[in-house]
C-alpha cells in the first residue's frame, strides 16, 4: 500500500467527522449564514498567505527540477485562485480581522515541520490542505440540493478536474519521498499528516463558531 493510502485510511474517521460539520452541510445546501462564510474567508486569507510561503520553501528543498516547479506552481496558482475568490466575496467587507487561534496553530504546525523536521514531514504536513479540499469539493458537488447556491464559485474551485490534477501530483511527490524512507521516518510523516488533517476539521469548525481570542 502506498504511504498516502495508508495515511488517508488512518484519518478516515476524521474525514467522516469533517463531512458532518454544520459549516459544510450548510455550505452544501446554500444555507450557511453569510457572516460565517466571510469569517472563514478572512481566516483563509491569513492561512494562505503563510501556506504559499511554506509551499515555496518546500520547493527549494525538493530534489527534482519538475517537482520544484510543481510546488512553485502550487504556491503561485493556488493562492491566486483563492485571492480571486476572496476579492469576489469580500469586496464589500470592511471588517477588521486577525488570525484566529486555530489559524495560528495550523500555520505554526506547518512552519515547525519546515524548520525543524525533514522535507518528507514538511510535505506530509501540507498535503491535507490539498487532499481534503479536493475530496470535500467533490462531495459537495455530488450532494448539492440547491440549484442557485451563493457559494457556487467557491465550490467549483475545489470540485473538478483541474484541482484534482494538482492534488494527484502532490500525492505522487509525497509517495515518491515516502518510498525511500525507513518505517520510522514514514511514521513521522504520518504523524505530521494526521495533525494537519485534524486541523482541517478545526479550521471549519472555528469558522462556524467565529472563533475569537479569549483574552
Amino acid at each position: 500500500m502506498k504511504w498516502s493510502d495508508q495515511a488517508w485510511a488512518d484519518c478516515a474517521s476524521v474525514y467522516g467527522e469533517i463531512l458532518t460539520l454544520p459549516f459544510l452541510q450548510e455550505l452544501t445546501n446554500g444555507n450557511l449564514p453569510k457572516e460565517k462564510f466571510l469569517f472563514y474567508l478572512q481566516q483563509d486569507a491569513f492561512y494562505l498567505a503563510e501556506y504559499g510561503k511554506i509551499l515555496a520553501a518546500i520547493a527549494g528543498r525538493l530534489e527534482r527540477k519538475e517537482w520544484r516547479e510543481a510546488f512553485l506552481h502550487f504556491s503561485a496558482d493556488t493562492v491566486a485562485v483563492e485571492q480571486a475568490l476572496h476579492q469576489f466575496y469580500l469586496k464589500d467587507s470592511k471588517a477588521k480581522a486577525e488570525p484566529s487561534p486555530t489559524c495560528t496553530l495550523y500555520t505554526g504546525h506547518m512552519f515547525r515541520q519546515l524548520a525543524c523536521a525533514s522535507v518528507e514531514e514538511a510535505l506530509a504536513s501540507v498535503l491535507p490542505c490539498f487532499w481534503v479540499y479536493k475530496e470535500v469539493g467533490d462531495y459537495i458537488l455530488a450532494n448539492q440540493t440547491k440549484e442557485e447556491n451563493p457559494y457556487q464559485s467557491w465550490i467549483d474551485t475545489y470540485g473538478g478536474d483541474e484541482f484534482a490534477k494538482a492534488v494527484a501530483k502532490a500525492l505522487f511527490i509525497c509517495d515518491q519521498y515516502a518510498e525511500k524512507c525507513t518505517p520510522e521516518h514514514r511514521n513521522r510523516m504520518t504523524r505530521a499528516f494526521k495533525l494537519s488533517f485534524k486541523m482541517e476539521w478545526m479550521f471549519w469548525q472555528s469558522a462556524y463558531e467565529q472563533e475569537q481570542w479569549p483574552v
